[in-house]
């Protein structure tokens, strides 16, 4: 097993959407927005080699939209999907699966590029790309609150080429021998977590948008993006719960500063940061 993490850049959302009715006099002290009310945050995937798969969850923002789409959300800084994967020799090609955790623009739009013909060309020509048929529907009816998350060119494409698959959307399933599929109904339609056995029998949960950052621990910390935050609120104690209990090792994805993070309670007994590492450091320490 191995696992890199692989960023696919910055870019910035409001502060007020992505902390929901906490007020800002809270949350500003965890993520400093900027004049704008805009909040950094990362876009990071994960390559997974399980045996004979090469599996990259998520993908990032990607680079086809315009200019306009780019003024919203600020994309920025030095890295970028495919430097990541190149800076550590991972070839396009090589990928054999990408799992989608959701079909959000900043989940799947690094999925599909457009040529010098401003045609649609997939990332991973050779990848098998994962949803379920439950968030799949979702995307292609998108009810008024998500629809400028769901831009169909960035996920319509892989469809047509061919290289589409499903998950069964059932509470837990295996995507590997080592894989678990966690679904979640709070942040949108069946997101998908994938729930990583590591060699050392450690769990690792990529947590995606149900906890986007270590400023997401505390339980009303949810994002004004959620379509069901009271979903949220249950999926996240249960979450915790269960990490709480068996030492998960939580991945993620939208924490600008730090990779990976673990849990505790504190003597109020609330559910408080434990630790934050980066996961190159964690396999480090732990296999030296």
């Amino acid at each position: 097993m191995k696992l890199i993490p692989i960023h696919a850049g910055l870019f910035k959302l409001d502060g007020g959407a992505m902390f929901g009715v906490v007020p800002k006099t809270l949350w500003q002290k965890l993520n400093p927005p900027d004049e704008h009310n805009l909040c950094t945050w990362a876009m990071r995937c994960l390559y997974v080699e399980d045996g004979d798969r090469k599996i990259l969850i998520d993908t990032g923002m990607g680079t086809k939209q315009d200019a306009k789409f780019r003024s919203h959300f600020h994309p920025h800084g030095e890295q970028s999907l495919r430097s990541s994967l190149n800076n550590y020799g991972i070839a396009p090609d090589e990928i054999t699966d990408v799992f989608l955790t959701h079909l959000h623009f900043d989940h799947v739009g690094g999925a599909v590029f457009y040529d010098e013909n401003k045609q649609p060309v997939l990332q991973f020509p050779n990848a098998k790309y994962w949803t379920n048929k439950k968030h799949w529907d979702w995307a292609m009816t998108p009810n008024y609150r998500e629809k400028a998350s769901f831009l169909k060119e960035n996920f319509v494409p892989i469809l047509e080429q061919e290289q589409l698959h499903f998950i069964k959307a059932m509470d837990q399933v295996d995507f590997s021998d080592n894989i678990k599929v966690r679904i979640v109904n709070g942040h949108t339609e069946a997101m998908m977590l994938p729930q990583i056995t590591l060699d050392d029998g450690r769990q690792l949960l990529y947590c995606a948008d149900l906890l986007p950052s270590t400023a997401h621990i505390g339980m009303p910390y949810v994002m004004g993006y959620d379509i069901r935050p009271l979903n949220t609120l249950a999926e996240k104690e249960k979450l915790f719960t269960e990490a709480l209990k068996d030492d998960f090792v939580l991945f993620l994805e939208h924490d600008k500063d730090h990779d990976i993070c673990t849990l505790k309670r504190n003597e109020k007994g609330r559910i408080v940061l434990n630790e934050y590492s980066s996961l190159q450091a964690y396999f480090h320490n732990n296999h030296g």
